[in-house]
């Protein structure tokens, strides 16, 4: 983290065009990058001064957008690993001897008849022999671990590893960000953290209770008791709570975009996500989307469209034999799996006849064939001004480019083949032409080709219903994304992928271990595309016996 914000410092120092550069398009800004990051600084150096420092500029201002979503990627996460790892140390430690007492509500109406029928007696000789000394312990720790002072419990802990590591990071995140926001509901939370770089340098524990302290919109009610004590008739705020407090009320605005960062990417402006002539055309552009601006009409027709899919639910569970609902459990719906369909007569044939035919035909040699065939290497195009190498060499190394990447196998291995191409000049097609752009549109070149190729007498008709997954995948701590899986463990990142019913991966994509996967899997029914080699390998799984080759992990890494 310090070093992610030194080098955003250095950005800020050279004092970029940041004003001018808002104006242009992403689009232009991008392919100005990638053209910057093809050359390398022997390369750069011969440029003219203009060329030359008209690409670092552009270079270092996206990197700079770059650096400030990841800082703030960082900040959201340790602020939530704070709440998850207090709450997972004061389970494991309650869960030694709490006991869950079952009938509660019986045993307090025996009590209470009890003691009404002796009011006189000892709670020895009246309530013991009812509930029991054992029972009435087990009743005191599960009030304990369920109610408030499981809460002030938690805190506790949160407290401990905030005040004693991570009080010195956070600090250094907030005075490299300079937080906004449109909407004034959302402005104590900003005056607490200018009150928090005004007073970075206080030692005091307690500071006086004043006016000029934010309170309303930024300690959540939960927490008022543990930050704001009375000490001596006098009102005092806890420092290090009120700062845990800022910290988790700055986080859930963050994530919703109510408070925005300066020059960052994701987390700009929402106003500048709209069009530049949004506010002339306002009502054009609700039309193009089919919505109305009038606010209550969206509203009620939401509230009826949710209304008869409920009725509609409600209505058919029922009668639907694959699903029901339990009374027990944590996940009280079960659904029936459908049974397996039956594999097609001829598929053992099929099968049998590809093994014959090409026994020992390698993955290269079906990328090359389907390149010869439908053309997809035409969507590469160099970031730069020109191309000096003729197509068919380009061709070349474009398809061991894209076979070395794709396989895992490396462009250092690929290149010490026997057609006589370098890692250098491998490496330069790879700067100069393989962009996420021209990568997608291959894609999709590629898959319409497959789709319209397979014989619906073999494969069935194309459908868009897929099944969609993820996958865990290690990677290195440096890595921003890097996270502790909670249930495969270990560290690493994940890999989600779409795959069409009949095994033609149709879309994959890099997640966080932590990230929700409800988003990804609404996209399944946009069928996006992935990899062009992952399509290949899915188009002639069969040949192998059912299963993908062992390769398959590395083909979604493009």
């Amino acid at each position: 983290m310090l070093k992610e914000v030194e080098k955003l410092n250095f950005i800020r120092s050279l004092h970029l065009p940041v004003d001018m550069f808002a104006s242009f398009s992403t689009k232009v800004l991008q392919r100005y990058r990638q053209r910057a990051n093809s050359e390398s600084a022997w390369e750069m150096r011969q440029h003219p001064w203009t060329i030359r420092y008209g690409l670092y500029a552009v270079f270092l201002y996206s990197r700079q957008r770059e650096i400030i979503d990841g800082l703030i990627e960082l900040f959201i996460q340790i602020i939530h690993r704070l709440s998850a790892r207090s709450e997972r140390r004061l389970v494991k430690t309650l869960l030694a001897d709490f006991q869950k007492v079952h009938g509660k509500t019986a045993l307090l109406f025996r009590i209470a008849e009890a003691v009404l029928n002796n009011p006189e007696g000892l709670v020895k000789e009246v309530v013991y022999p009812i509930a029991g000394e054992d029972t009435l312990k087990s009743l005191l720790k599960e009030f304990k671990s369920s109610g408030p002072a499981y809460q002030q419990q938690v805190h506790k802990i949160l407290r401990s590893s905030y005040s004693n590591h991570y009080r010195r990071m956070l600090p250094k995140i907030l005075d490299a960000l300079t937080f906004c926001s449109g909407n004034s509901r959302h402005h104590p939370v900003l005056d607490a953290l200018d009150w928090l770089k005004e007073n970075e340098k206080c030692t005091q524990r307690y500071i006086q209770l004043e006016n000029s302290i934010p309170v309303e919109g930024v300690i959540q009610p939960k927490w008022h008791d543990i930050v704001i004590e009375e000490h001596q008739g006098e009102k005092r705020i806890n420092r290090i709570n009120y700062e845990i407090c800022v910290m988790q009320a700055l986080r859930n605005r963050l994530r919703s975009k109510e408070i925005w960062v300066v020059d960052a990417d994701r987390y700009r402006n929402p106003d500048d996500d709209l069009p530049q002539d949004f506010d002339a055309n306002r009502e054009n552009y609700y039309r193009d989307l089919g919505q109305t601006t009038d606010a209550t009409a969206f509203v009620s027709q939401l509230r009826d469209d949710m209304n008869a899919a409920l009725e509609a639910l409600n209505r058919d569970m029922p009668k639907n034999r694959k699903v029901k609902i339990l009374s027990q459990g944590k996940n009280r719906i079960s659904i029936t799996p459908f049974d397996p369909q039956e594999e097609p007569v001829n598929l053992v044939g099929l099968k049998r006849e590809i093994s014959g035919r090409w026994p020992m035909t390698s993955l290269l040699d079906v990328l090359k064939e389907a390149d010869l065939r439908i053309g997809f290497s035409e969507h590469f195009k160099s970031v730069a001004d020109r191309e000096n190498l003729d197509r068919q060499s380009l061709q070349q190394r474009l398809l061991l480019c894209l076979y070395g990447m794709g396989t895992n196998t490396g462009l250092k291995r690929v290149s010490g083949g026997r057609h006589g191409i370098s890692y250098k000049e491998l490496l330069n097609v790879r700067r100069r032409f393989v962009h996420k752009a021209a990568l997608r549109n291959a894609i999709g070149q590629v898959a319409q080709a497959i789709f319209a190729v397979r014989n619906p007498a073999v494969w069935g008709e194309g459908t868009t219903s897929c099944a969609s997954d993820s996958k865990k995948f290690g990677s290195w701590d440096q890595n921003l994304m890097t996270e502790w899986h909670i249930r495969y463990g270990g560290r690493g990142v994940m890999i989600y992928w779409h795959v069409e019913k009949k095994s033609t991966c149709i879309y994959s994509q890099l997640k966080r271990c932590s990230s929700s996967e409800v988003a990804a899997m609404i996209c399944s029914g946009q069928l996006k595309l992935a990899t062009a080699l992952e399509f290949f390998q899915y188009r002639f799984s069969d040949s192998f016996g059912g299963n993908p080759p062992l390769y398959s992990c590395g083909l979604s890494a493009l």
